[in-house]
């Protein structure tokens, strides 16, 4: 886990990563939580479509019931979330390809406030290494 230590360690900046490391989720959650940061899991299998990624953002990030759904209340929420939070995303390719460019400004507003680390094979999305 030498990226993800360096991050955790402050090392790294935050922001949106690829990261190639294949460790179960529980593990990373616990290397995560074990340094005092909030772990969010994002599991983009059951994400097709933009109104599933808001729900999974949503039951991921614990956003309160009222959120919008959309990119504005995604911004407005994230105000509320630790920035010191490590977002782990993994399958998310299928979303990327069938929705560019939603998934590039999500990444950009998630990694703008958070740290994201998009894990698992899938389309050159201009993300730094994280490894």
């Amino acid at each position: 886990m030498s990226g993800l230590a360096r991050l955790l360690a402050g090392r790294a900046p935050s922001g949106a990563y690829r990261w190639r490391a294949a460790y179960d989720v529980d593990d990373v959650r616990h290397t995560v939580e074990s340094t005092g940061r909030p772990f969010a899991h994002l599991d983009g299998v059951a994400v097709g479509s933009v109104p599933e990624l808001h729900a999974a953002l949503s039951a991921a990030l614990d956003f309160p019931d009222h959120y919008g759904a959309n990119l504005d209340a995604l911004v407005d929420c994230l105000r509320d979330v630790d920035p010191a939070t490590v977002l782990l995303w993994d399958a998310w390719a299928p979303f990327a390809r069938a929705e560019p460019r939603v998934f590039a400004i999500a990444l950009e507003v998630l990694g703008g406030a958070i740290s994201v680390l998009v894990r698992g094979d899938g389309p050159d999305v201009g993300l730094p290494l994280l490894d």
